[in-house]
């Protein structure tokens, strides 16, 4: 079974190696890592390229040439890793706040459920959220997961999650490459197609750590996204 792990990037050159290490010690045979760069001007596109050099039987690079949106990024990620035969795919961020040591549980759990994707989930019983987190904003994030549910009703618990383990068939049954939504309503329209084509969604338990190098990519521009999106696809103008 190949697995490849798709990493956005923009900005993380000094993240990227450490996420690259630990994914690579995991005891996962035919594992790949998919770098998407969004023509970072720290030089992370530049990075990847050399750690690709140094390990090109499992890493490879892709380059674009714009920052449109970790949507974006992601599809063009996916659509790649698909045609490259992959078959499971999963969603990772670059910054460190997915802990790449529950993966195996991940793909386990994809396996034995006859779910077609997995999430990662800060609000199953033994997920968490990063102890750093100030009070308001695991408040909002929680906030978010129930205005999620409130109006799609996908029965989620962590509807906004970004740290995913896809089937290939789960993904191309959604066509992931119409999807044109970004940030967090990329996820959660990820997810409402799941649902309404008859898929399984499962969820395993994950500590989200808070990054410690790098900044933040949430913009006003992605949360008022966010907001819209659930009634965009609840009267099915993304769909």
């Amino acid at each position: 079974m190949k697995v490849t792990v798709v990493v956005p990037t923009y900005n993380e050159r000094e993240n990227l190696p450490v996420a690259v290490d630990r994914l690579t010690a995991l005891a996962i045979a035919d594992l790949h890592i998919l770098v998407v760069d969004d023509n970072s001007p720290d030089g992370t596109g530049e990075f990847a390229d050399k750690l690709a050099a140094e390990r090109p039987e499992n890493l490879g690079v892709l380059h674009r040439t714009e920052k449109d949106g970790l949507g974006r990024a992601y599809i063009a990620g996916i659509t790649r890793a698909l045609d490259e035969g992959a078959d499971v795919i999963i969603q990772m961020d670059a910054d460190l706040s997915h802990p790449a040591d529950v993966i195996p549980a991940m793909l386990d759990k994809l396996e034995t459920s006859g779910a077609g994707v997995v999430l990662g989930s800060r609000y199953v019983p033994g997920g968490s959220t990063a102890t750093e987190w100030k009070w308001y904003r695991k408040a909002l994030s929680a906030w978010a997961n129930f205005y999620v549910n409130a109006i799609l009703r996908m029965g989620v618990k962590d509807a906004t999650a970004g740290f995913k383990a896809w089937k290939a068939d789960t993904l191309r049954a959604i066509d992931v490459a119409s999807i044109r939504s970004n940030g967090y309503s990329f996820q959660v329209e990820m997810n409402y197609r799941t649902i309404k084509r008859g898929v399984s969604i499962a969820e395993v338990p994950i500590r989200f750590e808070e990054r410690t190098k790098g900044a933040s990519k949430m913009s006003l521009k992605v949360q008022l996204e966010s907001a819209a999106m659930p009634w965009k696809l609840l009267f099915g103008r993304q769909v």
